[in-house]
């Protein structure tokens, strides 16, 4: 791999033994998935998104969905007429399935796993649909419309038996409830609103309550089965968010950088404190706060910062 080629900036690597897979273009408008050795960086195998595997994009700019990592399978979006998502043999790179009956292309929502209606399944989001996909053989376990518009971005939240999708530019949130059979299973519309219309910072479900910046309203508490807003605060402004031990770390975009501790609390937003980020890019800070073992780390561009944040 060469020094010139540089890393999916919208997506995060998945790490799983002593392999982590990657999206990454070579700056000639080529971009892979490939799989790297942990310990020497070794490229172990690679694959091209559009000429190897057909792949497609909603919209301009490029790949970006983190890859999943499952068992022994790499699970990724191409967007493909041959198959909206592809399961590789994550050592190999041999090519298992594509969901050949679902051929949406690629938004920039990640997939994630989920167990609905008892079925073990990887739940997909694209400009189009939101979809369960058998882990087995790609086929499609149900499907629900939900057209997006620009860019779909936040990844799906899976819980009791419902899928929560958010997304920007007016556009909203929507519940499904998916019921049925294994073999039968089929996903019914809960409720759609814009209180909480997340862009692309990520939203929390923390016990009943949904937490996340909304384009329309500030950062927000809503409740996640009945849409209910429940509180709405103007806060650091947009941004993105995570959350540790009781309290939401939201992480302003724009301007200083803004990070702030909030209570994660259906009471109302009660922020406990506040810091500027040093170092400020000219940029806006799209990378999500990560927290992991006490400890607060945040990107700006080519700059990482690490925070004590145990108490």
């Amino acid at each position: 791999m060469q020094t010139r080629n540089s890393f999916g900036e919208g997506s995060s690597p998945a790490l799983h033994g002593n392999t982590v897979v990657v999206y990454w273009d070579d700056q000639t408008d080529n971009d892979f998935i490939a799989a790297l050795d942990k310990h020497t960086g070794k490229e172990l195998w690679r694959k091209e998104l559009v000429a190897d595997l057909g792949g497609r994009m909603m919209s301009g700019w490029g790949f970006s969905e983190s890859p999943l990592v499952d068992g022994d399978l790499l699970v990724c979006t191409p967007g493909s007429l041959k198959g909206t998502v592809a399961a590789f043999n994550k050592l190999n790179g041999n090519l298992v399935w594509q969901s050949g009956d679902f051929t949406d292309k690629a938004a920039y929502a990640s997939i994630t796993v989920a167990r609905l209606a008892g079925v073990r399944q990887y739940v997909v989001f694209t400009d189009q649909n939101v979809a369960g996909i058998s882990p087995t053989d790609g086929k499609v376990l149900w499907k629900a419309a939900r057209p997006g518009k620009t860019a779909v971005i936040p990844t799906p939240i899976a819980y009791q038996d419902h899928v929560f999708v958010t997304s920007g530019y007016r556009i909203g949130c929507n519940l499904f409830k998916v019921s049925g059979t294994a073999g039968h299973l089929s996903a019914g519309q809960v409720y759609a609103n814009n209180d909480l219309e997340n862009h692309h910072g990520g939203v929390v479900l923390i016990g009943d309550h949904l937490y996340g910046h909304s384009d329309s309203k500030g950062w927000v508490c809503m409740e996640f089965k009945t849409g209910k807003l429940v509180w709405a605060d103007r806060g650091v402004g947009k941004g993105a968010v995570t959350y540790a031990d009781g309290h939401l770390y939201c992480r302003s975009e724009g301007g200083a950088g803004t990070v702030a501790l909030v209570e994660a609390t259906a009471r109302g937003y009660l922020e406990k404190g506040r810091f500027d980020q040093p170092d400020r890019s000219k940029k806006n800070s799209w990378p999500h706060p990560v927290i992991a073992n006490g400890r607060l780390y945040l990107r700006d561009q080519d700059l990482l910062l690490c925070y004590s944040v145990k108490p």
